[in-house]
């Protein structure tokens, strides 16, 4: 049987996931039904993506009895309600990341999850992807040794974009762009806690964080440093120095297509896309998909890939990183 799902907001980032969704087995895979707050939005959508079902309202996607999972691709503000409205309807969700506003808001999510006993994930898809896979096999194997000290960065000019300046919209860098640098540090500590987290940067005059640098200390005198920006092109690769050697991400290490270990460099290639897509590499959204498919397939509530509690662990860090800069949004105060 093949996983069925529902899309729930027909913009951009929902576009390119059901592009990379046709790039599976449509015996794995079947989105049943798109939602949208505007129905003629929603019947667009699935005029182009070749979908059966149109709805105008959220609703009304929570209430088909045919969808097993709902990607969740409106934006940040919106994702708690959403949320909540899924998984309240017993479905199985999918959430667009970051997954809420703040740490109080994805300690709400994951209580709804576990008291409706649904499947929950973070969209964060970088953490699917093959190059992924392979970093985290080379540090468990010990191959550059002791991990001590990690580097990335993401800047791209995107001040023209509202979603990135406007506070309203969940607007700032560290959502959109420093969360990738900040989870790659994560998952190359495997989820361990810095000890002290220093963060320093500068604001737009709509009160959201521009261009910021973050530093992490961990235990045994580990260090993680990295740059996001909203007004500059930065190199936007990673690198992970141990005691033996180096793991290297060339640029676009969110959406990565090849590694460099020790100077030998290996290509992941991605499948090729159907539609034109808004983001680079977009296919690469199917890896998160396969691994929903997966979890539900093995009865689990959560990925060990992406889990609960490391989602929760990168919010708590995001929130404390907007505390040191001056960022507050309105969900802070509620």
């Amino acid at each position: 049987m093949a996983t069925g799902w529902g899309i729930c907001s027909a913009g951009n980032i929902s576009h390119d996931f059901s592009v990379a969704l046709k790039t599976l087995p449509a015996k794995d895979h079947q989105v049943v039904a798109v939602a949208a707050r505007k129905l003629e939005d929603a019947q667009e959508f699935a005029r182009k993506h070749s979908i059966s079902r149109a709805y105008g309202s959220y609703e009304e996607l929570a209430r088909d009895p045919d969808i097993d999972v709902v990607y969740v691709g409106n934006i940040q503000p919106y994702h708690l309600k959403a949320c909540l409205l899924f998984m309240n309807a017993k479905k199985n969700v999918l959430c667009e990341k970051p997954l809420a506003m703040n740490t109080k808001e994805v300690k709400e999510i994951l209580d709804s999850a576990k008291r409706n006993q649904v499947f929950l994930m973070e969209a964060v898809w970088t953490r699917f992807f093959p190059v992924s896979a392979e970093v985290r096999k080379l540090l468990a194997e010990g191959e550059i040794g002791e991990v001590k000290m990690v580097r990335s960065e993401f800047g791209v000019p995107l001040l023209h974009k509202p979603r990135l300046v406007e506070k309203e919209l969940g607007g700032g860098a560290l959502m959109s762009l420093g969360m990738y640098c900040l989870q790659f540090v994560c998952m190359v500590y495997n989820g361990e806690r810095p000890e002290s987290i220093q963060a320093t940067g500068v604001c737009l005059e709509t009160g959201v964080d521009e261009t910021v640098i973050v530093t992490l200390k961990f235990s045994e005198k580990r260090m993680a440093v990295f740059t996001y920006s909203s007004s500059i092109q930065l190199p936007n690769d990673a690198i992970i120095v141990g005691t033996k050697g180096t793991i290297q991400i060339p640029p676009r290490m969110w959406c990565p297509t090849s590694l460099v270990v020790n100077g030998k460099e290996t290509q992941y290639p991605l499948p090729e896309h159907g539609l034109p897509p808004n983001f680079h590499n977009c296919t690469g959204m199917r890896y998160e998909a396969e691994e929903v498919r997966k979890c539900l397939l093995k009865g689990l509530k959560e990925s060990p890939v992406m889990s609960h509690s490391d989602s929760l662990l990168l919010v708590e860090l995001e929130d404390e990183i907007r505390r040191q800069v001056g960022v507050v949004y309105s969900q802070d105060c509620q």
